[in-house]
């Protein structure tokens, strides 16, 4: 029957098709309220990141399992880059950046163009300053040749709770 074909052909061939595919999406278990944020295993990145890193570098201790970690990077050819980004129990963002490049350029672009206040915060015992943005809030710890950011879209309690779980170790 080469050639015999005609157009109702076609559309029962993408209706059968169709039913099958329908029969497939209500049948197969799936589930639409699953939360689809991905979470990373970043201790070992943390362990590589402390050998290569001139600095002592930061990641957290202790928190709880709510907190979720998102993201991490480490770029040494990029002024030795630390990244750890977390979402919070408020399923807000938090990152923890450190780099060997304190510039304004650096701090703006982490930040997201947030700007100093001149306001202090003190967490545990070490003093922070407050950054407040438009997107993005940070409290940011300069050191000597390398500065740590705690950014992101939480509230400045949460964090705070990042600042105060953050662990500084050089390998």
């Amino acid at each position: 029957m080469k050639g015999k074909q005609t157009i109702w052909d076609m559309v029962r061939s993408l209706t059968l098709i169709g039913i099958v595919v329908g029969g497939i999406y209500i049948f197969l278990p799936h589930d639409d309220k699953a939360d689809p944020t991905r979470v990373v295993d970043y201790r070992v990145e943390t362990i590589t990141a402390r050998r290569a890193a001139p600095y002592p570098l930061a990641a957290p201790v202790g928190l709880p399992q709510e907190w979720r970690a998102t993201s991490v990077t480490y770029q040494k050819k990029d002024a030795h880059a630390w990244h750890l980004g977390f979402l919070d129990p408020d399923n807000q963002y938090v990152a923890v950046e450190q780099s060997s490049d304190p510039s304004a350029a650096y701090l703006a672009k982490v930040t997201q163009q947030a700007t100093a206040t001149g306001q202090k915060q003190q967490v545990g015992d070490v003093t922070w300053e407050r950054w407040d943005g438009p997107k993005y809030d940070a409290l940011v710890r300069a050191e000597q040749g390398h500065v740590t950011v705690v950014t992101g879209t939480a509230s400045f309690e949460q964090l705070a709770k990042m600042a105060a779980a953050l662990e500084f170790k050089k390998a």
